[in-house]
């Protein structure tokens, strides 16, 4: 089932506006919070079918799912991670339901604090620092596509024992007379250290590079708000490609790194620190569907593809820009002659 969110003015599409944190009607200005929009649905059962947008159940078409565009009829196609989406004939967002309900449902989302026109312009202006990048990296028509799209995450809490053996030493030297004196005192170090981390991240998404997901972090939780499908209207979204037990390895690698990073950090004022034994245990506490925003960029140049990501709350970027041979070697050129021109210019001085 697709759904839509119609303004109750005009009965056009609102969007997720992020600088006013408000659903917007593009069409007649009318405003309203994602609560006050989703009261309405909830209490003027009249206007249910209207809003919701129902229709007859997807046809299958290979690893597709077609769906019916519910303002313009258009078919909206979308592999069966895509739980929002736009109408490629009209434009229109449309939401797929069923992908974000019951054990698919997101408990949490970030919202976008950083709109389109805004990562554009952060896109130019990392594009244009590197001066060898190639000019088609900040044509108007790459930029236009950069998409906003909230990728699913895990967030994990856990609580974490490290038990840590280590032998260390306590260099210190003394000045008698002629002769300098040098002491080393050897230790032995033991440490039994305790700690919950909270919402460690983990993206679930198959298409996103983790390191790169990684690297978009930290989101800041305090705009972390309970999930409602209005905050995606606007944007992409997709479900989660891995469950929270098919990413327990890698979380938990990350999270034995964290025990031991901070147990180690207990341990100071020695000139040597000799680490001989570890013993880390953990518990899982709680793990959480949440989504975040991204803006994504990618841009394919010499049979490569380069990817600029965003981070839509703090702004963060995460990219990769490849070098044009040809502004390469007008630059090498450049300089040879600049160098050229002076030693002309000292030779006819001497």
């Amino acid at each position: 089932m697709i759904q839509t969110y119609e303004c109750p003015g005009c009965g056009a599409a609102m969007q997720f506006d992020s600088e006013k944190q408000k659903m917007v009607c593009d069409h007649c200005g009318t405003s309203c919070t994602v609560e006050e929009l989703e009261d309405i649905r909830t209490h003027d059962v009249e206007r249910e079918d209207e809003v919701s947008g129902s229709f007859s159940e997807p046809e299958q078409n290979g690893e597709f799912k077609v769906y019916k565009c519910p303002s313009c009829g258009a078919e909206l196609l979308t592999d069966e991670h895509t739980s929002a989406t736009f109408c490629s004939f009209c434009g229109r967002p449309s939401l797929v339901e069923d992908r974000l309900s019951g054990v698919s449902m997101p408990s949490r989302v970030i919202p976008f604090k950083i709109n389109k026109e805004q990562a554009k312009e952060q896109y130019r202006a990392w594009a244009k620092k590197g001066i060898l990048t190639p000019s088609e990296f900040y044509s108007n028509s790459t930029i236009e596509k950069i998409t906003g799209m909230y990728v699913p995450f895990w967030l994990y809490d856990y609580n974490a024992r490290m038990e840590l053996s280590a032998e260390a030493t306590k260099v210190r030297h003394e000045t008698r007379g002629d002769y300098r004196y040098t002491y080393t005192d050897h230790y032995m170090i033991t440490r039994d250290v305790e700690a919950d981390y909270d919402k460690i991240p983990a993206d679930a998404s198959e298409k996103m590079p983790d390191d790169v997901m990684d690297k978009l972090e930290p989101f800041k939780y305090e705009d972390l708000t309970a999930f409602e499908m209005p905050y995606l209207s606007g944007y992409y979204s997709e479900k989660y490609n891995y469950t929270a037990e098919d990413m327990s390895q890698r979380i938990e690698k990350r999270i034995r790194k964290y025990i031991l990073d901070t147990t180690r950090n207990t341990i100071k004022g020695y000139t040597t620190v000799n680490i001989r034994h570890t013993n880390s245990r953990l518990n899982k506490q709680n793990a959480e569907y949440a989504l975040m925003p991204v803006w994504v960029l990618n841009c394919r140049y010499k049979e490569k593809d380069y990817l600029f990501t965003l981070n839509g709350q703090t702004g963060k970027i995460v990219a990769d820009r490849p070098v044009s041979k040809e502004k390469m070697a007008i630059w090498f050129v450049g300089i040879a002659v600049v160098v050229f021109v002076i030693l002309m210019i000292i030779g006819f001085a001497f």
